[in-house]
């Protein structure tokens, strides 16, 4: 044999040899981050989520109609999802720390999160009135976060494809012209069956009088109850979730406080 086959073959061996050797025995698994998430509502749609990994922000509004007596938001943050361009969910402009800031369906890696926008309907007439909404699904803290913005139209086979199955799910409940109202709330919950659900974008004392057309919270709990959904409501603005909290069967409905969010007479 020649000695430059001699060497070819020795090579191939020994390439064999660390091929076998890696893949025979178990890959050392990045250990996953289950400290979970400290969660706090700013009104409206509009929630911060907190962690190790990030802070993040999500739909801040300019308060005026529904949400004229909450204080602006403009928390220091590191990311920005927003659901739509409209004033009550897309009101980006001004925020510090410069974040980044997604508005558009897609997928984007940040800061070592994967997210992903779903592009949805703002209202029942195939977006002819308030076009496109971003639903916005992400992992943080071990917890999979399901933020589904202004949305007014079902959730589509294609779309509960996308969204899976939520652990922490926020969805519109106080209807008007580009929001779920409670029954089609409540639809949309048993669709996605997540393990805790938070309502938004209902009517609170921070409205201005005759300028805002949501409902009361209260519709959508009365008919979660009727559906035997857990419901809890939450003595503050800020709740703090880790995996290990989440229901072991069922769905909970967990309803904040927003007595403490509003500034204004």
């Amino acid at each position: 044999m020649k000695r430059r086959d001699l060497i070819r073959y020795s090579t191939y061996g020994l390439l064999s040899t660390f091929i076998a050797s890696k893949y025979s025995h178990p890959q050392p698994v990045l250990a996953q981050n289950t400290s979970g998430v400290t969660i706090e509502w700013l009104g409206h749609s509009c929630f911060v989520f907190r962690n190790s990994q990030g802070r993040i922000l999500v739909n801040p509004f300019t308060p005026l109609g529904c949400t004229a007596k909450y204080r602006e938001p403009k928390p220091k943050v590191d990311i920005v999802m927003i659901s739509s361009r409209l004033l009550d969910e897309g009101s980006a402009a001004g925020l510090p720390n410069n974040p980044q800031l997604m508005v558009e369906a897609g997928v984007y890696k940040v800061k070592g999160i994967e997210f992903q926008g779903i592009k949805t309907l703002h209202d029942r007439e195939n977006g002819r009135r308030f076009g496109d909404n971003i639903s916005w699904k992400w992992t943080q803290g071990g917890l999979k976060l399901l933020h589904l913005g202004g949305i007014a139209s079902k959730v589509g086979i294609e779309q509960k494809i996308l969204m899976g199955t939520p652990d922490v799910l926020f969805i519109p409940v106080g209807g008007s012209a580009k929001a779920y109202n409670a029954q089609e709330a409540i639809a949309a919950v048993k669709t996605l069956n997540p393990k805790i659900v938070i309502p938004t974008q209902y009517l609170t004392n921070a409205a201005e009088e005759d300028k805002c057309e949501l409902s009361k919270v209260e519709e959508f709990i009365e008919i979660a109850k009727s559906e035997e959904f857990a419901v809890q409501r939450i003595g503050s603005s800020a709740l703090r979730i880790r995996p290990r909290d989440l229901p072991q069967t069922g769905t909970a409905i967990r309803v904040f406080n927003s007595n403490s969010l509003i500034t204004k007479n």
